[in-house]
């Protein structure tokens, strides 16, 4: 029925209007190749504005001699004298000069998307920021408010939510992440990949009503538009990227087309355990533009990954404690994990402009996964105290046992979901208001096995599980069943239906000279959860958003803006599933109650621009769907018996600290809490109560072409979790707050301003080479604890689990 339906749409979609004029259309960009908004298009009383990549469409008498004029406060007005055929279109792509003596004026530009609370940040910055894991999630922890203490996961914390709160769009089109993973060196690649990309917004808190059901943010991405043929190589000793893009059949077809590869053996080898390990990521994508007429275009957007995840740990030492009472964890280890997670995504996106006013879109898109998860390790561990004598022949040496045990982990997890969707929206723009709504319908499958068990020993003795009835070997003796202190079985087959619809509306006009932008709208999501074993339920939801934004006509160039209203989370597979593995469908939506005010102050420090962003935002948390996490697998208990808050103040400061590059440095302070069946306030997962992060470019004065890039992040230390069945209210204790400092340099021998037409670049049109140093300082950064419990003292050891140490990567990037 849903492809019946989708190709009737699709059939009525496509009908074409026969125009009685020409049209002109283009991209709009600067001597920069960048694309500019708001540039007015006019001939005679008819005009138009190009958008925020730089495209317009006018239409225009045809056979006749007219005068074009493309104009804007910051660059020079250009005309343009121009004959269109009859019923034709033509394409036009002008380049537009800066106007030097108006470059104060420049903030104009991006009014609107300041009004509207997102940050912009320059693609071309995200391909140059060292990290492991150099994306557009690695440049996002820069931003206050965005934390994550685990440097191989591309996943995010955003004011105090969780890692599926976050809701990413490429091209309007929302992206899915796989459902398995549990540890961040099997992740991989991001879906985004940055070499394609051309515009990034995100909103980190009170963003609009046209932006799907989550808690915490969302990441907009928007794919380059290809104008010419271009392509890229990059590599380095993790992995390398090919792009490649063009236009054919006279400009109607554009393409984009990237593959990827990445080996995180130079991190993973790096850490405390010792393993022989060989985990390997591919993905292969491409965005396709196809303009069928004037009116009419067709997009495509598909994406192909295969990780492969082979991990065979020996041993590990691990030394924590203090310098009085220093302790070492010795495991020896035997076994190995193989995982393999697979994911097909496919779109197509159908846009229609049925005047200079309305547009018309439609999407279906399915997002295919299948997870495999086995393992089998057996781990033999002995804690031990440390000689801590200097003087003494076994300094360092363990001299007295603690704990001597074993535990005995095993796995085999499957998952299988499909995610179908078709969405039809549509935009009305008129003078100074524009009107936004849709209605999408989604179903999902999945079907999923879990079966894993753990077994603990220590000294002879199985550990049972804290819930059951007490084992006091060996003072009294017991005649219990041997159980496995962690045991989940189950198969689960259940599919969801999604219904959702929404309307916006918003206005950007003046007052007594003052720039005012507002906007407000409505959600509303119904759902219903079928299954094998499993009661039926259906519910709905609804949601009110707003936003509104002054810009004063002060001396002082400032931006005020107040947003927020009821933000919803309908749950996903996930959150239905609990600690047993077991569906709970009746499981309710979760929900926050948001306002964040915020304020821009542009202005000037040593004659070059800044800005100064600060937002403070509140949040009214409940029906909680409360949950552990264990690196960055998230497990949910699947009811909704907590409440809780997040406040906290985010600032922001960039611009051009070194003349010509800009930087920024973000402070953030958090707290969040939640109250689990009225027994009182305590810190989630997430409460990250303080973040410093620093994003510098830099160069050398004498010598231009040699760039250095650094990014620095320091945030507090995480509640550091809780064994496993236990509660979580008797482990408040946190990890040892989390230091990073990553710096690349490389040197450029061509780029837009380094031009050579001889020699062995001749044929680049960018060309640069560096090196990178992760973690500079070496910093023992710990991600989780592992928890180990001698039999006698019954006595938990939380051990950290360390991250990445100082690793070395050589790389280079080539443009054609």
């Amino acid at each position: 029925m849903i492809k019946r339906i989708t190709l009737i749409l699709l059939l009525l979609f496509t009908i074409i209007l026969n125009a009685q004029n020409g049209v002109i259309k283009g991209v709009i960009k600067n001597s920069d190749k960048q694309p500019i908004e708001g540039v007015a298009v006019s001939y005679l009383n008819n005009g138009t504005i190009s958008d925020e990549n730089g495209a317009y469409t006018l239409t225009v008498p045809d056979e006749v001699k007219i005068e074009i004029i493309f104009s804007h406060v910051s660059y020079k007005t250009l005309q343009k004298n121009i004959v269109i055929p009859k019923n034709k279109t033509v394409r036009y792509y002008p380049i537009l000069e800066f106007k030097v003596e108006e470059i104060d004026e420049v903030i104009v530009k991006d009014y609107k998307r300041d009004a509207q609370g997102t940050i912009k940040i320059n693609p071309s910055d995200v391909v140059k920021i060292p990290g492991a894991n150099q994306g557009i999630e690695n440049i996002l922890m820069t931003l206050p408010g965005v934390n994550n203490n685990n440097e191989l996961s591309t996943q995010y914390n955003v004011r105090g939510g969780n890692f599926d709160e976050n809701l990413v769009y490429v091209n309007g089109i929302e992206i899915y992440r796989p459902f398995l993973v549990r540890s961040g060196q099997q992740e991989g690649l991001s879906f985004v990949n940055p070499h394609l990309v051309h515009d990034i917004k995100f909103s980190a808190g009170g963003f609009q009503a046209k932006y799907g059901d989550k808690l915490s943010s969302v990441l907009d991405i928007t794919y380059k538009t290809p104008t010419e043929f271009a392509a890229s190589v990059n590599a380095s000793l993790l992995g390398g990227n090919i792009s490649v893009e063009g236009t054919m059949f006279n400009n109607k077809l554009k393409a984009l087309f990237g593959v990827r590869y990445r080996d995180n053996s130079l991190f993973i080898n790096s850490k405390d355990i010792k393993t022989n390990s060989n985990p390997n990521f591919t993905d292969a994508q491409t965005y396709v533009s196809y303009e069928v007429n004037s009116k009419l275009n067709i997009d495509f957007l598909g994406n192909f990954s295969l990780n492969n995840y082979n991990y065979t740990p020996k041993t590990r030492r691990t030394k924590f404690g203090t310098i009085s009472d220093p302790l070492e964890l010795i495991v020896y280890y035997d076994g190995q994990e193989k995982d393999k997670f697979k994911t097909v995504f496919g779109a197509l996106k159908g846009s229609y402009e049925v005047n200079s006013n309305l547009n018309l879109n439609l999407v279906t898109s399915s997002y295919h996964t299948v997870e495999e998860e086995y393992y089998d390790i057996l781990a033999s561990y002995n804690i031990g105290e440390v000689n801590n004598d200097f003087g003494a022949d076994n300094f360092g040496e363990v001299e007295f046992s603690e704990g001597i045990g074993s535990q005995l982990n095993h796995a085999r997890n499957d998952l299988d979901a499909l995610i179908v969707n078709s969405e039809f929206s549509g935009s009305f723009k008129k003078n100074e208001y524009q009107i936004d709504f849709g209605i999408k319908f989604q179903n999902e499958d999945i079907k999923d096995r879990i079966k894993e068990w753990e077994v603990i020993d220590s000294l002879g003795f199985s550990v049972r599980p804290p819930l059951t009835a007490p084992n006091n070997q060996p003072y009294e003796p017991f005649t219990g069943e041997l159980i496995p202190y962690k045991n989940i079985s189950t198969q689960n087959h259940i599919t969801i239906d999604r219904l959702v619809y929404y309307a916006q509306y918003s206005k950007k006009t003046d007052w007594n000279n003052h720039k005012i932008w507002y906007n407000f709208g409505g959600r509303a999501h119904n759902w219903n959860v079928n299954g094998e074993n499993v009661e039926t339920s259906n519910q709905i939801i609804y949601s009110l958003r707003g936003q509104f934004s002054i810009k004063p006509a002060w001396e002082k160039d400032m931006l005020f803006r107040i947003s927020g209203g009821m933000y919803n989370q309908p749950p996903f597979y996930k959150e239905l599933r609990n600690f047993k593995g077991e569906i709970v469908p009746d499981v309710k939506t979760q929900k926050s109650l948001q306002v964040v005010f915020g304020n821009d102050y542009s202005f000037k420090l040593w004659e070059r621009p800044f800005k100064l962003v600060s937002e403070i935002y509140y949040k009214n948390l409940t029906n909680i769907n409360s949950y552990t996490v264990d690196n960055v697998k998230v497990r949910y208990v699947a009811n909704n018996n907590a409440k809780g808050y997040a406040t906290g103040l985010d600032l922001r400061l960039n611009g051009e600290f070194v003349p010509g590059t800009e930087s920024w440095v973000s402070v953030g302070f958090l707290k969040t809490e939640e109250n689990y069946n009225n027994q009182g306030y305590i810190a989630r997962p997430t409460d990250q109560r303080f973040k410093f992060a620093m994003l510098f470019q830099d160069y050398v004065p004498n010598i231009p072409n040699i760039k250095m890039y650094l990014n620095l992040v320091f945030n507090a230390g995480l509640p550091g979790g809780s064994p496993s069945y236990t509660n979580s209210y008797d482990y408040q204790n946190r990890l040892n707050s989390y230091k990073r400092a990553d710096i690349g340099i490389s040197y450029v021998f061509k780029d837009a301003q380094h031009q050579t037409n001889s020699g062995l670049f001749k044929n680049f049109k960018e060309f640069s080479a560096g090196f990178e140093i992760f973690n500079m300082f070496d910093v023992q950064n710990s991600i989780t604890n592992t928890w180990v419990r001698d039999v006698y003292s019954k006595r938990f050891y939380g051990i950290p689990n360390y991250m990445t140490q100082r690793v070395f990567n050589i790389k280079f990037d080539a443009k054609f």
